[in-house]
């Protein structure tokens, strides 16, 4: 059985001028907070409610669209291989493995091969995103606290 992170549906959609005013008015359309909640209506008048989800993809495209950018829709699997999660991580298949017998990310291990969830993937992602962040903060105050940022009042002089 043949598996891939993306499925072979993937489709860009490029952004038209003289459709910009279309995509402001359908993402100002989408922004606005109404009572039911949003929907799509038919032809026939019938109203269809939109899943919160797939609203924010619509707003989220139609934002992207008006701001001159592509975009790229393809599905992906809910469960992915070692070397589709290092690919979506963006680091190397054994440093993936690594993480995952470690604990980092759970894993799913139903035969001899190893799964994992792109959800857990994703909050892997933002933890690590997360973490730096803190860390770049308090080495900025400890180096403002330290007075580091007052150390030089004019540019670095030329290095041989």
């Amino acid at each position: 059985m043949a598996r891939s992170a993306a499925s072979t549906d993937a489709r860009t959609y490029l952004a038209v001028d003289a459709d910009e005013a279309v995509y402001r008015a359908f993402a100002e359309a989408l922004a606005r907070p109404t009572h039911a909640g949003p929907c799509l209506v038919a032809e026939d008048g019938t109203e269809v409610p939109l899943p919160q989800e797939l609203h924010d993809v619509l707003l989220q495209v139609a934002q992207a669209l008006q701001a001159g950018m592509g975009v790229n829709v393809a599905p992906l699997n809910a469960s992915l291989t070692t070397q589709e999660a290092a690919d979506y991580l963006g680091v190397s298949r054994p440093t993936l493995v690594r993480l995952l017998d470690a604990g980092e990310i759970p894993m799913s291990r139903p035969n001899r091969h190893r799964y994992v969830r792109l959800v857990d993937l994703i909050e892997y992602a933002e933890r690590v995103r997360q973490t730096r962040a803190s860390t770049l903060d308090e080495m900025a105050k400890e180096a403002d606290e330290a007075g580091l940022y007052d150390v030089l009042d004019a540019p670095p002089p030329p290095m041989r």
